[in-house]
Formats: structure tokens, sequence, C-alpha cells
């Protein structure tokens, strides 16, 4: 039997929560011989695996050529307080995103992997609900060969900037999963716990085209062998 073929990552939201432990999780595996980040600052990190496109997401035609590889991991996202609007926050979460993955479809990526929410529903009455559901819904239309969708609650982990609002809150949904077990699905995860669970979900041998992971699932093929 031949050896497993190399593959190529690519990482957009790679200075994010989840999207940093992506890239270092990535340049520690060894099924990856290269992984692209695509970023709008230039990151604290070299490797030699790493290879950094500094872009403009207002302008994708002068730098899709280079979203080529094999698996896309696409953890993008922003807060309103961050962005400034709803609308800002759309184009970041929904627009930039779907432009992304529709370039790396048309160059040849084969499996996109992506980081969206709990709850996501594009018929929501909730404004970022309804948002990651038009994004699934969006992507579910691009052929490719895997699109794997992992639906995480409350993200936990060292951010940027301190969430003082985001801080009480997760202290309060961990007292209250504790309290009523019915509450269990939506208790936090851990940035890096997400990303574990991408990287081995994109090794596995999925025969569907459309797969999704809930909570529970991300929390145990987080911790699964995927060789």
């Amino acid at each position: 039997m031949g050896h497993p073929r190399i593959k190529t990552a690519i990482v957009i939201g790679a200075t994010g929560l989840v999207g940093h432990h992506l890239v270092n999780q990535l340049l520690e595996n060894q099924k990856y011989q290269k992984v692209k980040i695509f970023v709008r600052r230039s990151p604290n990190i070299t490797h030699k695996k790493l290879v950094t496109h500094v872009v403009n997401f207002e302008d994708i035609q002068f730098w899709k050529k280079h979203l080529t590889g094999d698996d896309l991991f696409s953890a993008m996202g922003t807060t309103i307080r961050q962005a400034g609007s709803q609308a800002a926050q759309y184009k970041i979460d929904y627009t930039y995103q779907y432009e992304i993955t529709k370039a790396s479809f048309e160059n040849g990526v084969k499996q996109y992997l992506l980081v969206s929410s709990a709850g996501a529903d594009s018929h929501s009455k909730n404004f970022y609900l309804r948002m990651k559901g038009e994004l699934e819904d969006a992507v579910a239309g691009l052929n490719f060969k895997n699109i794997i969708i992992f639906k995480p609650s409350i993200l936990t982990g060292k951010r940027k900037e301190y969430r003082i609002l985001e801080s009480i809150g997760i202290g309060a949904t961990y007292l209250f999963t504790t309290i009523l077990p019915f509450l269990k699905k939506y208790r936090p995860i851990k940035g890096a716990t997400v990303a574990a669970a991408m990287i081995n979900a994109a090794n596995l041998d999925i025969k569907e085209k459309n797969s999704e992971y809930s909570l529970d699932q991300i929390f145990s093929i987080a911790t699964s062998d995927s060789n």
C-alpha cells in the first residue's frame, strides 16, 4: 500500500480564536506539507511549512489564484462591536468567507471545513444565527467533494482582546449547564478543541458530501485518532 498523500491546507480567519489554533496544529501535523494563511496583517509566526499571504479582502480578484490546496479551513468571524455594524459584520462573516470558498472550489480545492454556530438557521429572527445559516446554505451549493460544518456553542480561550460581557456569559453558561443537565449541549468549548476536531475530520474517509458536527460530536472527534 502506498503512503497517503501529504496535503496543503488553506486557513482563513487564521488569527482568530479557532484559527490560530488551527494554524499551530496544522504546522505540527505530518499530514500537511504546507499551510497557507490569508490575513490582513502578518502574524508573529514563522515556520518552514507556513506560507503567509497578506491581502485586502475587498480585492479578492488580485489574489484568489493563490487559493489552491487540498483542505480549506474557514474560521473567519467578528463581532458587531469589532465590526461597527451589522452590515460590516455580515461582510466579514458571510461575504468574504463565501467569496473565498467559491474561489477555492473553482481552483480545485476538494474539501471545505467551516466553523459555524449551534442554532445557525437562515430563517432565524436572530441576526447572527441567520447570517451563519445563510452561509451554510450558500456553501452547500458548491460541489466540493466534502463540506464539513462544525456547530460549536460558546467558544473559549485566550483572545487578543478581552471581552468582559463574553467572559460573564461563559461563566454563567458553565454554571447553568452544570446545574441543569438538559443545557449540556450549550456548554462552552475551547477553540483548540474545535481546531483539533476540524483537522481530525479533514483526514477521515467521509462518504457523505455534506456533514455536520454538533457540540458533542466535536468533543468526540477532537480526541479521536484520524489515522
